[in-house]
């Protein structure tokens, strides 16, 4: 099996990168029982937006393959990183780790930390965030009434401070 790469995700990719998201998410919606979840319901129109915007947008492949994306949006000094996505066939072999670490290298040295969040029974995914160095900070719920765990981390020290 071939490495997995990382690079900036490109409009070309939307299409790969929605169906990734919604295959991974669909653990998630039945996780809570909600086809609503906001990567489910989210249109090929507002990814490619996401890919035309000042997001940082990368996509991981396994050859030609396209396996995981990651966005993170820069909103003062904080990087909030969102739709964490791996194909579920490649889950478990780090790929989400290292989008993540990808994406917070993307972003170092313009923030002071990172936030994100996931839902509150999603072991999975808190383990993985927890073992980047993330730490539960509040609780709330989404739109739908999902309970959600809020995580942040800090940043190594920026280079203007």
């Amino acid at each position: 099996m071939t490495d997995v790469t990382i690079a900036p995700a490109v409009v070309a990719d939307a299409g790969e990168i929605l169906t990734v998201q919604r295959a991974a998410y669909l653990v998630e919606a039945q996780r809570y029982r909600d086809v609503f979840l906001p990567p489910l319901t989210e249109t090929l129109d507002e990814v490619r937006a996401a890919l035309t915007g000042p997001d940082v947008v990368l996509a991981a492949r396994r050859g030609p393959r396209l396996v995981g994306s990651v966005r993170a949006r820069i909103d003062g000094d904080t990087a909030h990183v969102g739709r964490l996505s791996v194909a579920p066939d490649q889950q478990g072999h780090g790929v989400g780790g290292r989008l993540l670490a990808a994406v917070e290298q993307a972003c170092a040295g313009r923030v002071a930390r990172f936030a994100l969040f996931t839902g509150a029974r999603s072991a999975e995914n808190l383990g993985l965030y927890t073992r980047r160095g993330y730490r539960v900070v509040t609780h709330r719920p989404d739109e739908n009434g999902n309970r959600l765990a809020v995580l942040e981390k800090l940043s190594p020290a920026r280079s203007d401070a």
